[in-house]
């Protein structure tokens, strides 16, 4: 917004769904066994961190997550005027605190630490129409060309990853007013 002007619009899938009706599997476990590509890949994560000035950032040691409980409770957030602070807070948990999210304990005690309506949430990431939301968001998103995450959308150019902002910038600037 800062640059731009623009803000994004989030639309929580299920990356599992998502890898699974494409053929997908994750890097950690397609590159496994190539020799230095996950030292690199720290390397450049590394770079990312400090690009971004991401100063809090910590491989979440529980990582790869199960994110189902994070995504409905998104899907259902994103229907709240709450879900800015959702959305940062589930992060903050993830990806700087370290917290196992797939336990849906833990998600239960990070909504309450962050002043979000816990129990709102929690019956809300039960509710059929919530987790069919998911869904079709994650069934659009492979429609429209998605194979992983994250997958960034200006007008109808798809860009992929974290190492394509600079190129989703770039796009947002070049679009007419």
């Amino acid at each position: 917004v800062e640059r731009t002007g623009q803000s994004f619009t989030y639309f929580p899938v299920l990356l599992g769904g998502l890898f699974k009706a494409t053929n997908n599997r994750s890097p950690m476990e397609q590159f496994a066994d190539v020799k230095n590509k996950k030292e690199y890949q720290a390397r450049e994560i590394e770079r990312f961190i400090a690009r971004h000035k991401l100063a809090d950032y910590k491989f979440n040691p529980h990582f790869p997550v199960n994110t189902l409980h994070l995504m409905r409770g998104a899907v259902f957030a994103s229907h709240q005027d709450y879900y800015g602070r959702y959305v940062e807070a589930m992060y903050q948990c993830m990806w700087e605190q370290g917290k196992d999210m797939s336990d849906l304990g833990v998600v239960a005690e990070s909504l309450t630490a962050h002043g979000l309506p816990t129990d709102e949430i929690v019956v809300g990431m039960q509710d059929p129409a919530i987790k069919q939301e998911l869904i079709d968001n994650t069934a659009r998103s492979m429609e429209r060309g998605a194979f992983g995450s994250p997958t960034f959308f200006v007008g109808d150019e798809m860009y992929f990853g974290k190492d394509r902002l600079r190129e989703v910038e770039e796009e947002i600037i070049a679009q007419p007013s």
